[in-house]
């Protein structure tokens, strides 16, 4: 087994997790694993940094699909014994003149976004070994999206006792108001990705405030994070930042000095704190 520590940045073939994967292999001091849903894309990726070089792994990860997740986590178990820094980056999001239906729209969001990024935490967090770091890669659109919620549905999500369970229902709650064409009337904002990234947001509150309770002892600080508006396939190339300067809050929070307490269970955009 290697006692090299170990880093995993979910959908870092292109993008964001492009620029985080080669900062991380700058600054990191360990082996980092780039990873795709498709090998041949990854492998490409992994290639253009050795060209840099730099060097990074690729493992196959498909965060819709948890036999490939739980693959990754077996193999991270089995190799390294665990995991020191997690980035969940991995995420979709429809252009705005898309004339998907919203309700397909809604779930397929919802699917990648908000239960995929869940069941990668759910199989690799017990991974974390002690002063790891976890970062899930939101957006400020769940702060908007959050304010165009109903006051009601407002206080579930800033609540701080909010369970997974609870935040389950309601992200299955959204999917469904969207099929029975209610979402309006039930208090949700017209937005899929805003409502996944409230998701990710409060889950990682959540996952934060479950650490503290389960393994205090251990310095693991687990954060959620904008990029800010980044010129990627996703978001056009209308975007203010260059992937490189969307990586900078997220790898800042996943290379927090192991003496640092602090930030932890907070949402960071800019490498600041923010109110949710």
């Amino acid at each position: 087994m290697s006692s090299v520590p170990v880093a995993v940045v979910t959908g870092s073939n292109k993008g964001i997790g492009f620029a985080i994967v080669r900062d991380l292999c700058k600054q990191f001091p360990g082996d980092v694993y780039l990873t795709a849903r498709d090998p041949g894309r990854g492998q490409e990726a992994v290639a253009k940094l050795q060209q840099e070089g730099l060097r990074a792994l690729f493992h196959q990860l498909d965060i819709d699909d948890l036999q490939s997740i739980r693959a990754l986590r077996d193999f991270l178990k089995e190799k390294y014994g665990g995991l020191n820094v997690l980035v969940n980056n991995a995420g979709i999001a429809f252009k705005v003149q898309d004339k998907t239906p919203f309700a397909v729209q809604a779930e397929v969001t919802l699917k990648t976004n908000f239960f995929g990024t869940k069941n990668v935490c759910t199989e690799l967090l017990p991974l974390m070994k002690p002063y790891g770091r976890v970062v899930n890669v939101s957006s400020t659109v769940s702060c908007s999206a959050l304010g165009r919620c109903s006051q009601e549905l407002q206080q579930k999500f800033r609540s701080d006792t909010i369970t997974e369970e609870e935040l389950v229902q309601l992200m299955n709650k959204f999917v469904e108001d969207t099929r029975k064409g209610v979402h309006d009337k039930e208090g949700w904002p017209n937005t899929a990705y805003g409502v996944s990234k409230i998701g990710v947001t409060v889950l990682s509150r959540i996952q934060a405030r479950l650490l503290n309770q389960n393994r205090k002892g251990e310095h693991i600080l687990l954060n959620a994070c904008c990029p800010g508006w980044v010129r990627t396939d996703m978001a056009g190339p209308q975007a203010t930042k260059s992937p490189e300067e969307g990586a900078e809050t997220p790898v800042y929070l996943a290379l927090l000095p192991s003496d640092a307490d602090a930030p932890h269970g907070q949402f960071v955009s800019e490498k600041t704190v923010c109110p949710w």
